[in-house]
């Protein structure tokens, strides 16, 4: 995974380069800028900061900056909600070990009460993942629906190595374009949290290895949340599904993340439902007579 520094450096530097001297309210004065974006010298204005100080900041060096410093650089580069978590992120992680206030300690499984609350969910496909996109548990749904994913006999199944690693992906999710820039921003976001994940640096290490694709994005250093929205998915046994997405963290289990897929009542997902619940069925049968886990 890239070092602390270059990761501040080149996330600074792709949100400045983004912006115009227009969108930041800055008169632009003549029209050959060497420079795509704004200025150094722009943005320390905006934040309310000498240029000196500014640079330091984008050259890597985040430790001691205050709230209200990175509070006035987020409002000068116009980050949104995920942008500027993800630049408090880099700047806790600038902190020497022992100085950093100790954080709270991820989870590193699902318990049977978890489990419990999955099975209770039967109309919905229901699954839990870490901040990795490893898939820990599924209900019977989420098993049919992630079917092609789970046919990797690599455990835990990993959303973000089939995205990229497996052609199947290319067909499961209809909008795959969407799905491989949210999956790389979603790690990026992650890797600023917990930059000493082990696990994480040999993902993004294989990812990066094996997927032209992967790293393109990885570049960018674009950085998102997902919480609520919507997948456009394919299933090799029910066809297209529409469905809508919610994502719930758990107070108790920092770092597992429950998500719950569901249909407008009335529509074809929502039959394409009630038919993968029937298939899911006959799979956990066909499982319990062969003695399969």
């Amino acid at each position: 995974m890239d070092d602390h520094r270059a990761q501040v450096r080149e996330f600074l530097t792709s949100r400045r380069s983004r912006l115009t001297p227009e969108q930041a309210g800055l008169p632009a004065f003549g029209g050959n800028r060497r420079v795509k974006g704004l200025r150094r010298e722009e943005v320390a204005l905006l934040a309310g900061m000498s240029i000196d100080y500014y640079v330091r900041l984008e050259r890597g060096n985040l430790a001691g900056a205050s709230d209200s410093v990175l509070d006035n650089l987020a409002r000068a580069l116009q980050l949104d909600e995920a942008e500027r978590a993800h630049l408090f992120d880099l700047a806790r992680a600038a902190v020497p070990a022992p100085a950093r206030q100790r954080r709270s300690k991820t989870s590193t499984g699902v318990t049977a009460a978890i489990q419990h609350m999955l099975d209770a969910i039967t109309d919905a496909p229901a699954w839990i993942r870490n901040a990795r996109h490893d898939h820990l548990a599924t209900n019977a749904l989420a098993r049919a629906l992630y079917a092609p994913l789970l046919a990797d006999p690599h455990r835990p199944a990993n959303t973000a190595r089939f995205t990229y690693l497996d052609p199947a992906s290319r067909d499961f999710f209809l909008d795959w374009e969407r799905a491989a820039d949210d999956i790389a921003a979603m790690l990026r976001s992650e890797a600023g949290r917990n930059p000493n994940d082990r696990q994480l640096i040999e993902l993004i290490g294989e990812l990066s290895t094996r997927s032209d694709e992967f790293r393109t994005r990885w570049a960018a250093h674009n950085v998102r949340f997902h919480r609520t929205g919507h997948k456009k998915l394919h299933h090799p046994v029910v066809g297209r599904l529409d469905l809508e997405f919610e994502a719930m963290e758990f107070p108790a289990h920092p770092g597992l993340t429950m998500l719950v897929y569901t249909a407008p009542p009335n529509t074809p997902t929502a039959d394409a439902l009630k038919l993968l619940a029937t298939w899911a069925a006959t799979l956990d049968q066909s499982r319990e007579s062969t003695g399969q886990p």
